[in-house]
């Protein structure tokens, strides 16, 4: 735990001398970026974004697959949740951490001990601590807040953390970056038919524009990105989130 949380610490600091580039969990670098291409075949496993769904499936059977926890949420009225801000959600907003060291449980424990401070201002105001509502890994989903609460993942003051809930991928070294698109895909999933949310309004980080910042808006989640902003990457993740949408009776 001590070889994530000190250098989390670090680069958190950071960023406020920064322009407010990494509105999210810290890591990566020129150096750590993998081809699309090089990935392997990974975009093919599990069903095809225009296949049909082969039959219905309740709520429950499809968080048991996600094996979601909630048993590591920051505290009400700590760091992240330290002021309520109640949330009707109407968008569902998907990142990918670029924190090449850390699973789930990591970001959970980062969290909670308020490890993840957000970037300043335009101005030079903080804005608090970094929370986002799901972080997904290979191996399960841990809610971090409830989903009617406000986070603080997208946008500053913008629609983005008023009105949508976060979900972070992970992307550690080692993990099966297939597995946790397919978990993510579930997860949202269940949320669209929970909220009443449709496709449309699941969104990238890239959708909200962050006022103050160059580029306003962020390539994330980048391995979704066609050449930093959403294409055909993205529309076959719409296409798997659907997929499992439609299953659901």
């Amino acid at each position: 735990m001590r070889s994530f949380l000190l250098p989390v610490v670090l680069i958190a600091g950071a960023f406020s001398l920064t322009n407010c580039t990494p509105l999210g969990p810290p890591g990566g670098g020129p150096d750590t970026v993998v081809n699309w291409r090089q990935e392997g075949n990974w975009r093919q496993e599990g069903p095809s974004s225009d296949s049909a769904p082969s039959g219905q499936i309740s709520g429950g059977s499809l968080m048991r697959q996600v094996n979601l926890r909630t048993n590591l949420m920051v505290p009400k009225g700590v760091h992240g949740r330290r002021v309520y801000r109640p949330m009707r959600p109407r968008y569902i907003t998907i990142h990918s951490t670029q924190n090449w060291t850390a699973g789930a449980e990591r970001h959970a424990v980062a969290l909670r001990r308020g490890a993840l401070r957000a970037p300043k201002r335009r101005g030079g105001n903080r804005i608090g601590y970094l929370i986002w509502h799901f972080t997904v890994d290979d191996r399960q989903a841990i809610q971090h807040m409830p989903t009617t609460e406000q986070g603080e993942h997208a946008d500053f003051d913008g629609p983005g953390n008023r009105y949508s809930i976060g979900i972070e991928m992970c992307e550690q070294r080692g993990s099966n970056r297939a597995a946790t698109i397919e978990r993510t895909a579930k997860l949202t999933a269940y949320l669209m038919k929970k909220y009443d949310i449709p496709l449309s309004n699941v969104v990238p980080h890239y959708h909200w524009p962050r006022r103050g910042c160059s580029p306003a808006h962020k390539n994330c989640p980048w391995f979704l990105m066609d050449g930093g902003r959403p294409g055909a990457k993205w529309r076959w993740f719409q296409g798997k989130v659907n997929y499992y949408y439609r299953s659901l009776n």
